[in-house]
């Protein structure tokens, strides 16, 4: 294989796809993908013309990723219908494609950032918000990540738990982010459930049924956010729930406990309480401990703090929290939350205030500011 080669041939397959009419991003996907093909293909099988076969490969790798892009929209715009209960009724290669992405020469964050990109759709700023990094760390990141995998065989793909992994993200950044995915992230997982008998994957769709069954309750008509304590639950969607702790009850009697499971043992919790004031947040906090013991992660101990504050006193909840960084994100929002809850309406105000400042989103922002308004309107009266 002729390395040298290769790497004098890709600024000019690149410059004949753009002006074929591919955007440069598109090209550049799409040559790396020739270029993935040409290491696996040629040593064995030359070409008499290597720049027009990559030149071909390219621009069949990007017709099929605009096809791709087009049917995913396509799957976006049906949002409205709610993904079907039970086994899903239709596979692609998707889920193939995320399998190959979490190539084992790749560490589990580089696979993650790869194929969120790559096949997820999410654009680098929504990953590095996902991973708490600066957008050029994780540009530098997934950069290295396909250098990575230019040159190796894809006869070896990921594990289950990387590829949970991007699924989780896809979820969450569709549930609550500026591209809509949620969906996409059920139907997958669905697929690799009915493919795979494993209690995380179980779990992790049991918890994002969990969530989803909340969708039509989290922002008002005008796009505000409606908070969990506000929420109609009149208009939950009960089928979801109960098919969502049907799946959980049946992952956790194997005894294989996982992060997934235990996300999704307290959104059940959250979805079984009728009314906020009846929440069992002291079975909440014992799940955060279980799950801050699997993962050790700062956001699984941050929202513990809210709930020790729920079940123990905002007080008990704000010395949670100090144990934690305040540069953690929404950490100025909990503690503002919790102050409030503790009566100390300045300090909350001015939190809230500074929260807004920091959210990775308009609605967030916005519920923020009104948050710090509310209270300084009480302030003055």
């Amino acid at each position: 294989m002729d390395e040298a080669l290769l790497r004098s041939l890709t600024p000019s397959v690149l410059g004949i796809l753009v002006r074929r009419g591919a955007d440069f991003a598109a090209a550049e996907d799409a040559v790396q993908d020739a270029l993935i093909e040409a290491v696996r293909v040629w040593p064995d099988a030359p070409p008499r013309d290597p720049k027009g076969w990559l030149v071909t490969v390219a621009w069949r790798r990007f017709l099929d990723a605009t096809r791709a892009d087009a049917a995913r929209r396509r799957r976006e715009g049906l949002l409205d219908e709610e993904p079907p209960p039970g086994p899903a009724p239709t596979v692609d290669d998707t889920l193939q494609l995320y399998f190959l992405c979490a190539h084992p020469s790749l560490t589990p964050s580089s696979a993650v950032a790869l194929t969120l990109r790559a096949v997820g759709g999410l654009t680098t700023r929504q990953i590095a918000q996902a991973y708490l990094v600066p957008e050029a760390t994780m540009a530098q990141r997934i950069s290295r990540a396909k250098r990575t995998v230019s040159g190796v065989p894809f006869d070896r793909p990921g594990d289950v738990a990387t590829v949970l992994r991007v699924l989780y993200l896809v979820f969450n950044e569709g549930y609550s982010g500026d591209v809509d995915l949620a969906a996409e992230a059920i139907r997958l997982t669905r697929q690799l459930a009915a493919a795979i008998d494993h209690p995380e994957v179980a779990g992790l769709l049991a918890l994002i049924l969990l969530h989803h069954a909340r969708r039509a309750t989290r922002t008002a008509p005008d796009g505000s956010l409606v908070p969990l304590a506000e929420q109609d639950r009149s208009r939950w969607d009960t089928a979801s729930i109960a098919e969502g702790v049907e799946i959980l009850q049946t992952a956790l009697a194997r005894d294989r406990l996982g992060e997934y499971q235990a996300q999704a043992a307290i959104a059940a919790l959250h979805a079984d309480a009728p009314t906020a004031e009846e929440t069992d947040w002291v079975q909440i906090v014992e799940w955060y401990d279980e799950l801050a013991r699997l993962t050790d992660s700062p956001v699984v101990r941050l929202n513990r703090a809210v709930a020790v504050g729920e079940a123990d006193g905002p007080r008990a909840g704000l010395a949670a929290l100090a144990e934690l960084q305040d540069t953690l994100p929404r950490h100025t929002a909990v503690a503002a939350y919790l102050h409030e809850r503790d009566g100390d309406l300045t300090t909350a105000a001015r939190l809230y205030a500074e929260a807004a400042h920091k959210a990775p989103n308009l609605a967030e922002r916005d519920y923020l500011t009104r948050q710090a308004a509310r209270l300084n309107a009480r302030r003055r009266r």
